[in-house]
């Protein structure tokens, strides 16, 4: 039987039924799309914030509306912080392709301030809408701006540190195939962040100054 399975498949031998010439796609390929699925989902799970908020926004019950509580100077210093942080984060990819420890540190350390100075600041406002009244409870409009801006936050919060972990991994198991995979994989989460917050900034500050 052995014999007859090696004549049917002269090239491959007794290969396994559905693995291909190859054999299983490398962990690399796996983990890779197994991200890109994640961030997909991150996708939808926004979209569906964004879509709540194009409704809710003109529900204000009475209360403020974001042409009364945006200050666009503090958003923008937020942009200028998570845009340049993306600038960053491509600098950490190329130091990591180099294995390079000294430009993986300093473009972390950057990443890590500009992203926690883009927090900051956000908290920041968060405190000075709570302090005027302006909370969740409030009305719809301010119930949806704080849960998708939140969530936003929460995302680049978690990404600070993913970061901080992944530097600790650099520093004692070095440049590891599975290191390399979860580096990349940040980067590709700290860039998607950066384009949610373009989507953000424009629908909501912008849209809500005008």
């Amino acid at each position: 039987m052995i014999a007859a399975a090696i004549e049917a498949h002269p090239v491959s031998g007794a290969m396994a039924p559905g693995h291909g010439d190859g054999g299983p796609a490398p962990i690399r390929i796996i983990v890779s799309f197994g991200f890109w699925v994640f961030l997909l989902s991150d996708i939808v799970m926004f979209s569906a914030l964004f879509a709540a908020y194009a409704v809710l926004q003109g529900h204000t019950a009475g209360g403020p509306t974001g042409r009364q509580l945006f200050n666009l100077r503090h958003v923008a210093i937020e942009t200028g912080c998570l845009l340049t942080s993306s600038f960053t984060c491509g600098l950490l990819t190329l130091s990591a392709d180099a294995r390079s420890k000294a430009g993986i540190y300093l473009a972390a350390t950057a990443t890590l301030v500009l992203g926690a100075s883009f927090l900051g600041i956000e908290i920041s406002e968060f405190a000075g809408m709570v302090a005027r009244g302006a909370v969740p409870s409030r009305s719809a409009f301010l119930s949806a701006f704080f849960t998708l801006v939140g969530t936003h936050g929460l995302h680049v919060t978690a990404g600070l540190i993913w970061l901080l972990v992944m530097l600790a991994q650099v520093a004692t198991r070095g440049f590891r195939p599975a290191t390399m995979r979860r580096l990349g994989c940040f980067a590709l989460f700290w860039h998607a962040l950066d384009i949610v917050w373009v989507a953000l900034f424009s629908v909501v500050y912008l849209m809500g100054m005008g």
